[in-house]
């Protein structure tokens, strides 16, 4: 992670980007610096880049840069060093981290997804997500309600394109109906029963991928992350540093060719569905699906998350938010009390409808 500060122009404190505005505002004496528009940048910043050309590490210069980095021993969030500092604290978890002096290149991001959403907002979307809980512990709404701010972060992730042309051979499961007669408590009854009758198929399907997300960092579960979508990314800027004054921005910790692995992996569930409905019926066997991959690119992104970690009743609980959409995600909290507390009342209207249906 790297953080870097732009001073204001009026008084020299600390500039910040502005959610959902295109302004850098100085909290100390208010000046207000716009972002200049770049559109002519627009189309050639937010193209696609060879995917082999990735995978191959046949970069241009300008397609990457020169970092001193390591991962942190305790989340293994990347974290970035500036200058000649060889020591600091990982952002993401205030644990020790020390580098050499060896550097790195990395892939350059190419696009920002600015934040839309201010602190207070993610805070009131993620406190009102503890409320819809059932089962929370009423305190720990509470605390997220008066605790600590949220930290707003830029994550990396990959975006994938690809053409695929895909070959299937399996089997549709047509469902046909016999009436079965049986005897039951001295009676002949009669009843429909169920049975698959199988046919084998073939066939092709297609499909065209575009911008398939996928997390290109260690430090957050994929599954909250995943969670997090859908993503607006027709909203992405070419990439400024300026939209990141005020925040943090985490380097990428799964390389392209273990995050384009994760991405073939989305692809082909959604090649997998197309295959099923292609072949129909009530229901389907899959037993081979040959696929050709082609044209196929990436990029390197940064979407805005706001994140919050909370401690209560001895445990860590982890929450992010969509700094977007301010959709939630996070460690679900259980409260024992609510939960007993529940289980009585079960128990007790169990054994007033149990004395009710006594009586009668």
């Amino acid at each position: 992670m790297a953080r870097q500060t732009w001073p204001c122009a009026e008084c020299g404190a600390a500039l910040r980007f502005v959610p959902g505005a295109t302004e850098l505002k100085c909290d100390h004496c208010g000046h207000v610096q716009p972002i200049p528009a770049q559109p002519q940048r627009r189309q050639k910043a937010l193209g696609e880049i060879d995917l082999a050309l990735g995978l191959a590490d046949d970069l241009t210069p300008a397609q990457t840069v020169a970092v001193q980095s390591t991962p942190c021993p305790n989340c293994g969030a990347l974290v970035e060093f500036k200058g000649a500092e060889h020591a600091t604290e990982c952002p993401f978890c205030a644990t020790p981290v020390v580098t050499t002096t060896d550097e790195q290149r990395k892939i350059k991001p190419q696009a920002v997804l600015p934040f839309v959403l201010a602190e207070p907002q993610a805070r009131d979307a993620m406190t009102k997500w503890l409320g819809s809980l059932w089962f929370a512990p009423n305190g720990l709404q509470e605390y997220a309600r008066k605790g600590r701010a949220l930290n707003g972060m830029y994550v990396p992730y990959w975006t994938f394109d690809a053409a695929t042309r895909s070959r299937y051979r399996g089997a549709r499961g047509d469902h046909y109906y016999t009436t079965e007669t049986y005897v039951s408590d001295g009676k002949t009854r009669t009843r429909q029963v169920q049975h698959t009758r199988w046919t084998s198929t073939s066939g092709r399907v297609a499909r065209d991928f575009d911008d398939v997300l996928v997390l290109a960092s260690q430090s957050l579960p994929r599954d909250y992350t995943d969670n997090l979508a859908p993503w607006d990314l027709s909203a992405l800027e070419p990439y400024n540093a300026d939209y990141l004054a005020g925040f943090t921005a985490e380097g990428y910790t799964i390389p392209l060719a273990d995050g384009h692995a994760i991405g073939r992996d989305v692809m082909a569930g959604v090649i997998g569905q197309d295959v099923r409905s292609d072949i129909g019926g009530d229901e389907q066997r899959i037993d081979d699906i040959d696929t050709d991959w082609s044209d196929e690119t990436f990029k390197h992104v940064l979407l805005p998350i706001w994140m919050a970690a909370y401690k209560y009743g001895g445990k860590s609980y982890r929450f992010v938010v969509n700094g977007q959409t301010g959709k939630v995600q996070g460690e679900r909290p259980w409260s024992k009390w609510k939960i007993a507390f529940a289980v009585l009342l079960a128990l007790i209207a169990a054994g007033i409808f149990f004395a009710v249906s006594q009586n009668r």
